[in-house]
């Protein structure tokens, strides 16, 4: 396979299956958290019980490289996600790794300053396939304890599939603990759904209400 000719933006729902599902618990549930939760990190999760059975786009705050697994650990459902086509590289051994494992894990490129037209349908083969779709509306990696600076690209994507967004609060990630059996704590709160129905103001800012509830950031979204 020639890497270089494959559009990394697009997706068909084939390619969310079965064994994507089975990479997925192997790389969180035999690698990420039997090492990670015995070594380093104390993960407490607080799942939401009443949740429906049927696609979410999961939007999370993000605070580290390991959100994706933290993530997919909280949901306990088939996840896809996007990831900055800058992860995307091919121009070595360990970029082609990289990007292998990305599109094992389910995940698929997105230009972050103009979303492509591969991208939109990507999303509708995910929810084909019947998985949730991981976004971040902050873009990239925030560690300042603050809810700002919402792309709003997730609301675009929840109104033309006419799916609700489930937020997930992440905190105790913002700095990495290499201390063996220094356990530091992390928290992953699964909030209340939000519809895809209301406004785009009125999601962004209830979105950015429970995130900062419960993770005892500042919102200066407010």
């Amino acid at each position: 396979m020639d890497m270089k000719k494959i559009n990394f933006a697009q997706r068909k729902a084939k390619d969310f299956n079965i064994l994507t599902r089975l990479y997925q618990f192997y790389a969180l549930y035999i690698l990420f958290l039997p090492l990670f939760s015995l070594l380093f990190y104390k993960f407490k999760v607080k799942r939401n019980k009443q949740l429906e059975k049927k696609p979410y786009i999961v939007a999370a705050n993000h605070i580290s490289y390991m959100d994706v697994f933290v993530v997919n650990h909280a949901i306990a459902r088939p996840l896809a996600y996007m990831a900055k086509q800058e992860l995307f590289k091919t121009d070595s051994w360990a970029k082609r790794w990289v990007t292998r494992n990305v599109l094992r894990l389910g995940g698929f490129a997105v230009n972050r300053e103009k979303v492509s037209i591969s991208t939109i349908k990507s999303v509708k083969e995910v929810f084909k396939a019947k998985y949730n779709l991981c976004i971040f509306p902050q873009g990239g990696i925030r560690k300042n304890k603050t809810i700002e600076n919402i792309n709003p690209g997730f609301i675009y994507f929840a109104k033309t599939n006419k799916i609700d967004i489930l937020p997930i609060a992440l905190s105790g990630l913002e700095t990495y603990n290499w201390k063996p059996f220094k356990r530091q704590e992390v928290n992953i709160c699964v909030g209340k759904p939000i519809s895809y129905k209301l406004k785009d103001e009125e999601i962004i800012s209830e979105w950015c209400r429970q995130i900062a509830n419960l993770t005892g950031y500042e919102n200066k979204n407010s």
